[in-house]
């Protein structure tokens, strides 16, 4: 039987459990013989990888490198994958670098089968940084099979946070969690956006986005998001409105009433 992560109510009441027992579930679905066998795999076989080529035909040992960076919906796409790790990052011109999904790049990044002589599977932490990053995405996976609310929460509250941290300017942060679906939901719920916010120029959207977070928080910058008070705040404000919006089209006339007593009680925690 597989894993399934205890997570016994949604929303934010779900998250805070969730927060309390991740470390004590993360090492339980761990051991799941799948895991390990699949770990042990990489470790033993991805140092034979010396070029592009050998990873994207090995598919157990590219589903893990790609899922370390959550892109393991590309695996079937072969040639897109080669020309990503080929190009490298050290050219403008690269296939990463035009990408505005910033995670191509990390993974090109950290495989460095296109920048340099020496790849950088070669260094000792490859394989523990890989496998560390992996586990963490498969066991995000896992808690969405039981609430994806709570899956997109666990991302952004790690890629958020590494964004704000950049050394890039804020509106290249912007632009960059504008790029990543997974935070754009997260944001655009929290925000109480419409669907039709995607359709907007992507300067319009950056200064909405800006607006709305300067209400919420008082700061329309993403380098707030870097403290924990403030990554916290917006991800109770996601959870809470998309609750709220799960609770409306099951029960119109009980939504409002739950989302008051929720953030009543949110208050008097406060």
């Amino acid at each position: 039987m597989s894993f399934l992560p205890a997570v016994p109510v949604g929303g934010y009441a779900g998250w805070a459990v969730l927060k309390r027992t991740v470390t004590a579930q993360q090492a339980a679905y761990d051991k799941q013989p799948r895991i390990q066998r699949d770990e042990a795999y990489f470790r033993a076989n991805i140092s034979k990888v010396k070029s592009a080529d050998d990873l994207v035909k090995d598919r157990r040992l590219l589903g893990i490198a790609l899922g370390a960076f959550g892109l393991e919906a590309d695996i079937d796409n072969k040639f897109f994958i080669r020309k990503v790790l080929e190009d490298g990052t050290l050219k403008p011109e690269a296939l990463a670098m035009r990408l505005a999904d910033k995670r191509y790049r990390e993974f090109s990044v950290a495989i460095g089968l296109g920048d340099f002589g020496t790849s950088r599977i070669r260094m000792s932490d490859f394989a523990d940084t890989i496998i560390r990053q992996w586990k963490q995405r498969q066991f995000e996976g896992a808690v969405g099979q039981v609430d994806d609310s709570l899956r997109l929460a666990m991302n952004a509250e790690r890629e958020i946070a590494k964004i704000a941290s950049s050394s890039m300017s804020e509106d290249a942060r912007w632009f960059t969690l504008m790029g990543q679906r997974p935070l754009r939901q997260v944001l655009e719920t929290a925000f109480g956006l419409p669907k039709s916010f995607g359709t907007l120029d992507l300067d319009q959207q950056k200064q909405v986005l800006k607006q709305r977070a300067k209400t919420a928080f008082g700061d329309e910058g993403v380098a707030q998001f870097a403290r924990s008070d403030r990554m916290q705040a917006l991800i109770k404000q996601y959870l809470l409105r998309n609750q709220a919006a799960n609770n409306l089209g099951a029960n119109p006339g009980g939504a409002a009433l739950t989302l008051v007593s929720q953030m009543a009680a949110s208050m008097r925690r406060s």
